[in-house]
């Protein structure tokens, strides 16, 4: 005879842990994590909330004849274990150390159980009276029950039957807004409504909620929900219109669960204008109800407490967020004025600060500003935007790859990562920044998971595939890295960063010849971008083309008594000329303006190889203080 056994599935934040077979997934990915961090992690997970002590997990996992140092084991085991988790001892999410006692598991959790085939023994057989009387008994209440339901009396039919089979809804994509008004210039408030509809829903921790970039592919489709939830990989969808007559605003939303099609809510709303960050909110709950997704009490109080905007400022930021998307330094500066003019309408939009906030941060690191001038106004305006919201993952993520690129501060760039994470673990900004910032800090196999995860979150936008890129310059691992870029150059080839990334692919497995039309390219559809400009001149320099890496510097030299060039990509053209005087006299430039460029490129960078062995170089990474 056969039994079910429960196989319990523990769900914290972004995460999913099998108790049964001790896998860790994360947004679905399976983590590569085992041994005793899964170990410890299942031991706390048993008993959420209490102190596990030291003694307890030594005894547990670490017998007395096993020969072995326990505290430097458990103390590998705790640190792995965080390290999947994106977690910190100092500001702990999910894992809380008590000194010289032990370990407590402090996150909010949800549990599943699954039923698992399991045998048992048989019991022993009742008497017959016993069973006639029972299954009498029994015929007679599904005598009742088939009744109701033929008669589908109070609705009981459908409602039972048609709840017990809506699948679960793990991923979820919001479908742009119907505009309703027949004013096709307010396209542009449908569109930002559904991104601050996305923004909304994606706060919510269990569930993974897909980019507006893949969604806005499907504006207007008239392909079945079935195929567009399989490009998108979803098993959830929620589609509405929104109207906008003079001082109201009208919203419908429905809830469709992909599998059965089974429409599970529809909710109309209908407000005046300052009130739509309310009506968000609203739906997002909504859904969050119907999905049965436990929210914690910092989301339901941020939900439930959006404050009223000034319409004309929401007005202009929705057009702020919507420039954002076209990825143009032409698209920033509109972005940028729209998010200004809606300041200067409601100076307490915390949205409008943080959006402004990024601007800059993209200046910053696409060298179109100061590095010290961009990174003093992103971090002014993200603080102001934190003062007014704190919840705002995105001002946090900006905080952190701020605290990483100019300030060349590590712990401070680990807390700010941790804390957007927690409040935007949905922003594929976010995971963007925190890949190459893992990569980069020595931890490739999670920058990798992040990758993965950000190209869920947006997987039909073309430039998620070119992450995997950043990770393996910054290791270095340039046989991997040259086929992925291989295969993202032929599927997007006038981006700019992939051919430039596949030049450095190509220079760094010895085919510096194949990476020269590379940079060109690259030059080219950056509109002359002084990376692969500097990227192009250190290959020619190499190659024997010194007259022509000569040009370009001269160039880059005169566009720098007239605006920013980076000190940092002049430096790597006299280091492929063989001047290294003059590459240290730039690098001692860059380090005294904090470039960006030094944080990213300096550990990695192929240019700098040729000064890696002066002491002069090794001096300079002592002086900027990162760790080994």
């Amino acid at each position: 005879m056969e039994t079910a056994a429960l196989s319990e599935r523990v769900r914290f934040g972004a995460f999913e842990f099998d108790t049964c077979t001790r896998e860790l997934y994360k947004h679905e990915l399976k983590l590569k994590l085992q041994g005793q961090p899964v170990e410890v992690l299942a031991l706390l997970l048993a008993r959420p909330g209490e102190l596990v002590t030291r003694e307890e997990i030594q005894k547990k996992l670490w017998p007395a004849d096993t020969f072995v140092d326990f505290e430097r084991g458990l103390n590998s085991a705790i640190n792995r274990l965080r390290e999947a988790l994106c977690d910190s001892a100092d500001t702990p999410r999910y894992i809380e150390t008590l000194p010289r006692r032990g370990y407590r598991f402090i996150g909010a959790i949800e549990t599943e159980r699954e039923a698992q085939a399991m045998p048992v023994p048989s019991p022993s057989s009742p008497n017959r009276r016993s069973i006639s009387i029972a299954m009498a008994l029994i015929l007679v209440a599904l005598a009742a029950v088939a009744a109701l339901f033929a008669f589908d009396v109070g609705g009981l039919r459908r409602q039972l039957l048609g709840r017990l089979s809506d699948p679960p809804i793990r991923a979820l994509a919001v479908l742009p807004l119907s505009n309703l008004s027949g004013d096709s210039q307010q396209d542009y408030f449908a569109d930002g409504m559904t991104d601050a509809l996305i923004t909304d829903m994606a706060k919510i921790q269990s569930l993974r909620v897909i980019s507006r970039t893949s969604v806005m592919q499907f504006k207007d489709s008239k392909k079945p929900l079935p195929e567009i939830a399989r490009a998108l990989g979803v098993d959830g969808i929620v589609e509405g219109t929104v109207q906008m007559r003079g001082d109201r605003i009208h919203v419908t939303a429905q809830l469709i669960a992909v599998k059965n099609q089974a429409h599970l809510w529809a909710g109309s709303y209908d407000r005046d204008r300052s009130d739509v960050l309310q009506a968000q909110a609203e739906i997002a709950r909504a859904v969050a109800q119907q999905i049965k997704v436990t929210l914690t009490p910092q989301l339901q109080q941020q939900l439930s407490g959006a404050r009223r905007v000034n319409p004309d400022a929401y007005l202009d930021y929705l057009r702020g967020v919507v420039e954002g998307q076209d990825f143009t330094f032409e698209a920033m500066a509109r972005e940028q004025a729209y998010y200004e003019r809606a300041l200067q309408k409601d100076p307490n939009f915390a949205l409008a600060y943080a959006g402004l906030a990024n601007c800059y941060l993209s200046y910053m690191i696409t060298r179109k500003m100061p590095p010290g001038e961009a990174a003093k106004r992103t971090k002014e305006l993200a603080a102001k935007a934190l003062q007014l919201d704190a919840n705002l993952g995105e001002a946090y993520g900006v905080l952190a790859y701020t605290n990483w690129r100019f300030d060349w501060d590590v712990q401070a760039a680990d807390r700010n990562f941790q804390r957007a994470l927690e409040l935007s673990q949905n922003s594929r900004r976010v995971h963007s920044h925190h890949i190459t910032y893992l990569a980069w800090r020595g931890q490739p196999a999670q920058a990798l998971v992040e990758a993965a995860i950000a190209r869920q979150l947006d997987p039909m936008r073309l430039e998620s595939a070119v992450h995997p890129g950043h990770v393996y310059f910054q290791t270095r691992d340039f046989g991997p890295m040259l086929e992925a870029m291989r295969n993202y150059v032929a599927s997007n080839p006038r981006h700019w960063l992939g051919r430039n990334l596949l030049g450095v692919a190509y220079q760094g497995s010895g085919q510096t010849l194949l990476a020269i039309p590379e940079y060109q390219k690259a030059v080219e559809y950056s509109g002359n971008d002084s990376d692969p400009t500097a990227a192009l001149a250190y290959a020619y320099a190499r190659t024997g083309k010194g007259a022509e890496a000569e040009k370009l510097l001269r160039d880059l030299l005169e566009q720098s008594k007239t605006g920013y060039v980076s000190p940092y990509m002049i430096a790597t053209i006299y280091a492929g000329l063989g001047n290294k005087d003059r590459a240290f006299e730039y690098l001692e430039k860059a380090y005294e303006e904090r470039s960006t460029d030094l944080s990213y490129f300096l550990k990695s960078d192929l240019r700098m190889d040729t000064l890696r062995s002066d002491p002069r170089f090794q001096d300079l990474v002592k002086r900027m203080g990162f760790p080994p």
